[in-house]
């Protein structure tokens, strides 16, 4: 098996630096094209002598190549014993379209020329972008105008009190920029000035990365005990950070048939947390002055949970998260999914010996009592227990 170059080994070197994007971006900076020389791997004058036949069968392939795409270049080898042959040394590519033709890319380069050619004359400063990444534009050519179109409307129109669902170009609607946030993010970073962009927020966050209006965080919340009117709303956690409810105590609770269910102390109200939810509860500020209980399963991400609480709201008890509540509910333990293992540091010497354990699997496997898990006359019994 011999190891001498072929056509399609030139071709395939050629197409890794096009996958580079070397070559477009050569070519979109105007540079004039330099001939281009690859060496070949060929015959030695030994293998003249014993492959004869192989050798002038590989040398008439190349002849045929010669002028197709390429121009071959020769050497001589050989000596007094066996005669001088010339044999392909190297070829060489002397021009673009030489080159296109060879690697077989005469349409894609047609195709970005004209979209260059297009977007520099409306966006200048993405066309500058498109030098550097053609290869990126190419995977985008048929969504291109649309691209263009949504980033200059949102140069021109975005504002804070809009909402994506209000960009206005044919053709695009919110599934078309959550499908494309890389590609829009990237050109957006360069058409809008640095103001315009709050890049510490990822292409992820694409409404908050070009200021738009973000939808709003809500939280749902029941009064506890008798009340006129409602018993439970759903509320923009801006506006209830603005207009605390009138109670003493508020529990945070993660299952929600627990939070429908929960007893009903006089003058407090609970909030269905629904786990991680805690950003939205960091804006109510008025949780300070509040007495404020949270229970959470027990398992590690619920001591995560009541963790990052107290890390806002340092006073924030826990309850029914304790080793008697687990211990006298063996029977309805489960397994954690994906226990965490993180430094907790603001729990309760009695909640971090616990939270150690279940880490550690000293009890079990991964243990977890869900809050649905716990029977309803223990919550009776925390409440009643706890100080008002």
């Amino acid at each position: 098996m011999t190891s001498w170059s072929t056509r399609a080994d030139v071709v395939a070197k050629l197409r890794r630096r096009w996958e580079r994007g070397e070559f477009l971006a050569r070519l979109a900076e105007g540079r004039q094209w330099e001939p281009l020389d690859l060496a070949l791997r060929g015959p030695t004058a030994r293998d003249l002598a014993d492959r004869f036949g192989e050798v002038r069968a590989w040398v008439e392939r190349w002849r045929v190549s010669d002028g197709r795409g390429m121009r071959v270049e020769t050497r001589t080898i050989g000596g007094r014993v066996i005669g001088t042959n010339e044999i392909p040394h190297k070829v060489w590519i002397d021009t673009y379209d030489q080159l296109w033709m060879l690697i077989g890319t005469a349409r894609q380069v047609s195709r970005f020329t004209d979209l260059l050619t297009a977007t520099r004359t409306q966006a200048p400063r993405i066309a500058e972008w498109m030098v550097s990444k053609p290869l990126e534009v190419l995977r985008f050519a048929d969504e291109w105008d649309k691209l263009i179109n949504t980033v200059l409307w949102i140069s021109c129109h975005a504002s804070r009190d809009k909402y994506l669902r209000q960009i206005d170009v044919p053709g695009v609607d919110t599934k078309f920029i959550e499908g494309h946030r890389g590609i829009l993010s990237a050109l957006l970073d360069r058409q809008l000035p640095a103001q315009r962009v709050d890049h510490i927020r990822p292409p992820s966050d694409f409404a908050g990365r070009y200021q738009f209006q973000s939808k709003p965080d809500y939280v749902r919340f029941r009064w506890l005990g008798h009340r006129n009117g409602y018993t439970e709303m759903t509320v923009q956690a801006a506006e209830l950070a603005d207009t605390p409810p009138n109670c003493s105590t508020v529990f945070v609770v993660e299952n929600e048939i627990t939070y429908l269910a929960f007893p009903p102390p006089e003058g407090s109200i609970v909030i269905f947390g629904g786990g991680y939810a805690l950003p939205r509860l960091n804006r109510l500020a008025w949780l300070a002055d509040k007495n404020l209980t949270y229970w959470g399963d027990i398992d590690t991400h619920g001591f995560a949970i009541l963790n990052q609480m107290r890390r806002r709201y340092p006073h924030a008890r826990s309850m029914l998260m304790d080793r008697p509540t687990l211990l006298a509910h063996e029977a309805h333990w489960t397994q954690e999914p994906k226990p965490v293992n993180a430094h907790l540091p603001l729990l309760t010497s009695d909640e971090a010996a616990l939270y150690t354990d279940l880490v550690e699997g000293v009890l079990g496997d991964a243990v977890r009592l869900e809050q649905e898990r716990v029977r309803f006359c223990a919550i009776e019994r925390a409440l009643h227990a706890l100080p008002r």
